[in-house]
């Protein structure tokens, strides 16, 4: 029996791979709705953001400025091509590389100094680049830049030539970057790295006496995390085809933790995917305004603080656990 299981395992998993693949796939023409279609990709940028949240917390790094390196990598992307004109297939990945240039200058800085003084470090660092932007009028000052090119058309030699006209190329576009996102971070976790990253967060101390260098694995996932969200932004200026500074304040920075807190922080693929997907969709689906949605985020943080401080994620964790305190009390009585 255990050889039988030990020999599904890996089967059922690839089955469940696959039939997951297939579904992502075929999503755009299950979906009929341009409004529900625009919420996956939506939900897609939201959960890149989330994984790059989680993947410093895997070490132990806190950040109240993952909005920042977004904001980054989207102005990046958007001088690249209307200023300098290059390609957007050019320009994402640069944008990508421009955040994390940033971000390694200042984690060189900054990652000195874990905790609280890091956190609120972060938290200026939004704040800064906010402004920044804010007050550049060569990039449009607070009213932001409008008409940025969409990505130009892919062509498919004697096949299709891929316009990005309608919101299906988009969506394929962005599951290809959480795709891209996900294998990273996953080979990252999966690694002598991620091990590294796993005994900073846990114990910086014992780590330290092992020979893991606290300054350079944190200044490392600060930078990794950071491009990724750079990379984010550039997808999202060109579908948007507009950005002003105000949609990269803090608030965005304080959803980024939520997304990951509300599935799982110590589910560092899953609990961003199930985080970032159901604090996307729910406000839409109960209709929650703009004005209101604060409130309801906020609700939501401590709710998960009070019943579920592990996440979502956490659910069966807890009943397990349950249920071994209740069969103990039977014992006992």
């Amino acid at each position: 029996m255990l050889l039988k299981y030990k020999i599904n395992s890996p089967l059922k998993r690839l089955i469940g791979l696959l039939s997951l693949g297939v579904i992502l796939i075929s999503l755009p023409f299950l979906i009929r709705s341009p409004y529900y279609l625009h919420l996956v990709i939506m939900a897609c940028i939201n959960i890149v953001l989330a994984m790059t949240f989680s993947l410093m917390f895997s070490a132990g790094l806190i950040t109240l400025g993952a909005a920042a390196f977004w904001a980054i990598g989207a102005y990046a992307s958007t001088v690249l091509v209307m200023n300098l004109g290059i390609s957007f297939w050019l320009a994402l990945p640069f944008a990508g590389m421009i955040a994390g240039i940033f971000a390694f200058a200042f984690g060189l800085i900054i990652v000195r100094t874990p905790g609280f003084i890091f956190v609120m470090e972060t938290f200026v660092i939004n704040m800064m680049v906010v402004h920044a932007f804010g007050h550049i009028t060569q990039l449009g000052g607070w009213g932001g830049i409008c008409g940025i090119p969409r990505p130009g058309a892919i062509t498919i030699p004697f096949i299709y030539q891929i316009t990005f006209a309608t919101k299906i190329p988009y969506y394929y576009l962005i599951l290809l970057i959480l795709l891209m996102t996900v294998i990273v971070f996953y080979a990252l976790h999966s690694s002598r790295i991620g091990t590294a990253w796993r005994s900073i967060k846990l114990n910086p101390g014992l780590a330290q006496t092992l020979g893991i260098n606290l300054f350079r694995y944190r200044v490392m996932v600060f930078t990794i995390a950071s491009a990724f969200a750079g990379l984010t932004g550039s997808f999202y200026a060109h579908y948007y085809e507009t950005i002003e500074p105000e949609t990269f304040i803090i608030f965005k920075s304080l959803y980024i933790q939520i997304y990951g807190i509300l599935g799982g922080l110590n589910f560092y693929i899953l609990g961003p995917t199930i985080g970032a997907s159901i604090m996307t969709f729910a406000p839409e689906f109960l209709r929650i305004t703009q004005e209101y949605e604060p409130i309801y985020t906020g609700s939501m943080l401590i709710l998960l603080a009070i019943i579920l401080p592990g996440g979502i994620l956490s659910i069966p964790e807890r009943i397990s656990a349950l249920s071994r305190q209740n069969k103990v009390k039977k014992v006992k009585q």
